[in-house]
């Protein structure tokens, strides 16, 4: 099964997300490796659910800003891709010898500035966001002409394949959930827009 654009699954917490988004055909899902976050997943636990899944690359996220600290992280975790939140860790951090993931928020006011000095470090710049605004959407449309970007907000299944047509996106990104208990999940809400990106 193939999708219409690169689809980024994060958070994702349990085996069921992972077989579920390998075999919808998503090419990359995300494990948090901070451990001060509700979705940290454990190096061992990574690698158990890694195991049981083919055909997707497993990129390892982190919001620290400390190099030392996503060093270790990144020796710890078997990862594909490293999601980084710091600019301020580019270009030292591409001596990891990973391909790195940007994640930005809109609103920075730096935004624009870290597009264009970046760009040439990263895989893509993740935007993250809050209000989905006019504003945003115009913005975002003018900013993925240039840079590679894959959109982490205001994506519906209402708007998905509009915002496609409408913005050169890189691709878009969606978020995994807790269980509700072991081997049961709903996937209201990201199966709706998968089935809406397969190909014909």
């Amino acid at each position: 099964m193939s999708l219409k654009t690169l689809v980024k699954v994060s958070n994702i917490t349990n085996l069921s997300d992972a077989r579920y988004c390998a075999g919808m055909g998503v090419e990359m899902i995300g494990f948090v490796m901070d451990k001060f976050s509700a979705d940290y997943t454990s190096p061992e636990k990574m690698k158990e659910i890694k195991s049981w899944v083919a055909g997707v690359l497993v990129v390892g996220e982190t919001q620290s800003a400390d190099y030392e600290e996503v060093k270790a992280m990144v020796e710890a975790y078997e990862i594909d891709i490293l999601q980084i939140s710091e600019a301020g860790l580019l270009p030292q951090i591409a001596d990891l010898s990973k391909p790195i993931i940007l994640k930005l928020e809109f609103e920075s006011a730096y935004l624009e500035d870290y597009l264009e000095r970046y760009s040439q470090f990263v895989e893509f710049f993740l935007v993250d966001g809050g209000d989905f605004s006019d504003f945003a959407r115009y913005t975002l449309k003018e900013y993925a002409f240039n840079y590679p970007i894959v959109l982490d907000f205001g994506i519906t299944a209402e708007n998905v394949n509009e915002l496609l047509e409408e913005m050169q996106l890189k691709g878009i990104a969606l978020k995994g959930s807790n269980e509700i208990r072991p081997g049961y999940k709903d996937y209201d809400e990201l199966s709706e827009i998968l089935e809406l990106l397969e190909e014909d």
